[in-house]
């Protein structure tokens, strides 16, 4: 029998349906009342005197007083911020910064205002009641829930809470959670991310999980170990497991893999959330994409990401977007970031309303002979090439060989398999031929012999762990980029000895 907030939930995510339903049918009109709002909150910041936002009144007048800044640009500003002043980039001070660890600037310091933390509360808690109104299932909000996340042991500088943002946000879970809610605090602010998963497994193996959340990368190390342990697969050790939550990367090459370690097919919601805003969730099952959070304090820009180095690139706002095409995403928000360049590239699944999938990031790409090949390009190439076989990946990085030893220069492809390919050439061809199907400059460069098919290396087992620690990154919210420029991840691998 469901208990009372399982019925009660149900109601509660019928009326939010309703509100998200409200102005996702009015979307323009919703970003303009979220642009005008922003200009008129912070005319009186440093950021809003320096940038005539009294005088701004159209969205033209914006573009020309306010260029696209990434954290570099924009670090002057904040560092004023991180030194105590008032109304710099947003009106009084920020409650939080979430810290993190910048790959060119060192740490980031990311403001999180009054006006701005509810927004990611909100969408955290609007994505699970989505698929509670869609489903009508309420189970599992009686079960156990876990989300692998960072410390929740917050610094201060100069007044102001710093820490993670997985951590801010684990103080923000709502009472009626916090009873079902694992691991504990004590094992949550475990820094050394081995010894946490282990206390994570040992607080949870004879608990009755419903809800698993976190990045797709570290659950599955989380779900090994239970395995190891229980000798059980996930799914007979928690029966009533049904709903896996998860963001940061893209699920479909760690789809197969998890339906084995769970031993059934488990429902899933994506999220888009990151320190700089909750930009997007998953409101349908059937649906590919995820909802884009118009009414959230965040106004929308987009570049075309192959215009994007150009001199003037075109801004634009949602009203001119298209479908599939491959977009920089610039937000301005209430926590005083201003065209803000977070670094991703999304592309629009939907117009009906606003869906998004991320299909990369605008430095993750190879393009070291014109190429222009994204992460969701690799991607979909690895899942055209193994589905329908017995092949299982766990992980895997793709960069370029300009100056090999002998022949032409080439794509290497670095994947941990779980389950060998039995033929090589066979999963090399398949490769190939999504990725030029998909990719055109990729297509004609084969096709002209200035690149040859790409190389396989196989990685050892626990690899790309290994790799992720010798560089202080293992756990959290790190990730391996699918791709890169160069060849950093990938020379640094066979130096490790990490390669078969």
């Amino acid at each position: 029998m469901a208990s009372l907030k399982a019925a009660l939930s149900k109601p509660f995510a019928k009326f939010v349906a309703k509100r998200i339903q409200k102005w996702s049918s009015k979307p323009i009109e919703t970003q303009q009342k979220v642009f005008k709002n922003l200009i008129s909150e912070a005319k009186h910041t440093a950021f809003g005197k320096d940038h005539k936002f009294s005088s701004i009144t159209s969205y033209k007048e914006f573009q020309a007083n306010v260029p696209v800044r990434d954290y570099e640009e924009l670090k002057p500003y904040v560092e004023r911020v991180v030194a105590g002043e008032e109304d710099v980039l947003w009106k009084g001070k920020p409650l939080y910064f979430a810290k993190t660890s910048g790959t060119t600037s060192g740490a980031k310091y990311i403001p999180i205002t009054k006006e701005s933390m509810p927004t990611h509360v909100e969408a955290a808690r609007n994505s699970i009641l989505m698929y509670i109104h869609e489903t009508g299932n309420a189970k599992f909000v009686d079960g156990k829930m876990i989300f692998l996340q960072g410390s929740p042991i917050l610094e201060e500088k100069n007044g102001i809470k710093l820490g993670r943002l997985s951590g801010i946000v684990a103080h923000y879970v709502p009472k009626y959670l916090q009873k079902n809610r694992m691991p504990s605090l004590e094992t949550n602010c475990i820094d050394d991310w081995e010894t946490k998963v282990e206390a994570v497994v040992d607080e949870t193996i004879n608990e009755d999980m419903s809800i698993i959340s976190g990045i797709p990368s570290w659950v599955q190390m989380y779900f090994e170990k239970l395995i190891e342990k229980s000798g059980k697969n996930v799914g007979d050790l928690f029966k009533n497991f049904n709903l896996f939550i998860f963001g940061g990367v893209n699920y479909e090459p760690y789809r197969a893999k998890f339906e084995n370690l769970i031993g059934r097919k488990v429902d899933s919601i994506e999220l888009y959330p990151a320190s700089e805003g909750f930009f997007a969730f998953q409101d349908k099952q059937n649906e590919r994409g995820m909802l884009l959070q118009l009414n959230s304090g965040i106004f929308y820009e987009f570049v075309e990401a192959e215009h994007f180095f150009e001199e003037h690139p075109k801004r634009i706002t949602i009203a001119d977007v298209k479908l599939s095409v491959n977009y920089v995403m610039i937000i301005s928000t209430t926590a005083g970031l201003w065209a803000y360049n977070i670094g991703d590239t999304i592309q629009f699944t939907s117009l009906k309303p606003y869906r998004v999938i991320v299909s990369g990031r605008i430095k993750h790409f190879i393009s070291a002979f014109g190429e222009h090949v994204i992460g969701k390009e690799v991607e979909q190439a690895l899942k055209d090439a193994t589905e329908n076989t017995s092949i299982s990946v766990n992980e895997f990085t793709v960069a370029p060989q300009i100056n090999p030893v002998e022949g032409l220069p080439y794509h290497e492809w670095l994947i941990e398999f779980e389950n060998e390919p039995e033929n090589e050439a066979v999963l090399i061809e398949a490769l190939e031929q999504s990725l030029k199907k998909q990719n055109s400059y990729y297509l004609d460069l084969i096709e002209g012999k200035v690149l040859r098919p790409l190389k396989l290396t196989k990685i050892k087992k626990d690899g790309f762990q290994t790799y992720m620690k010798s560089i202080g990154k293992l756990g959290g919210q790190n990730k391996i980029p699918r791709l890169s420029n160069d060849r950093n991840i990938a020379d640094r691998m066979h130096q490790l000895n990490l390669t078969k």
